[in-house]
């Protein structure tokens, strides 16, 4: 099984990581092309989305549950994806903050992913 995990990373370094490296001259290009944008802007809209997804969880179990067990546990989901949702969001909103005081980020806002849902075609 180690063995499937190093050949995977190296062909993971040589195909993706390493191109994106190779395009870097500065530290700063480093922070902001690869960590920034590479890696915390998609991995924040989805974390949301995973709390999001807890909460519903929660929901369903409430919804479903006879009473007893599985409703606290249904309750308890709820309250960490509210919980995760709120600091998520919160965090997001403080470093934009920061970001615009400090002139950070050459005005680039840190803003939700948008994304497009197609239209739902009933034939």
């Amino acid at each position: 099984m180690k063995k499937i995990i190093y050949i995977f990373s190296l062909i993971f370094l040589s195909v993706v990581a390493l191109p994106v490296f190779a395009s870097v001259t500065t530290f700063k290009q480093l922070i902001e092309d690869v960590l920034i944008k590479g890696i915390l802007r998609p991995i924040v809209p989805l974390l949301v989305g995973l709390a999001v997804v807890v909460f519903i969880y929660g929901v369903f179990l409430l919804m479903l549950s006879e009473g007893g067990e599985k409703k606290e546990e249904g309750k308890q989901y709820m309250l960490w994806g509210i919980i995760g949702i709120f600091v998520m969001v919160s965090v997001w909103g403080i470093v934009a903050i920061l970001g615009d005081t400090f002139g950070l980020g050459n005005n680039n806002n840190i803003t939700p992913v948008q994304m497009t849902i197609p239209p739902i075609t009933i034939h």
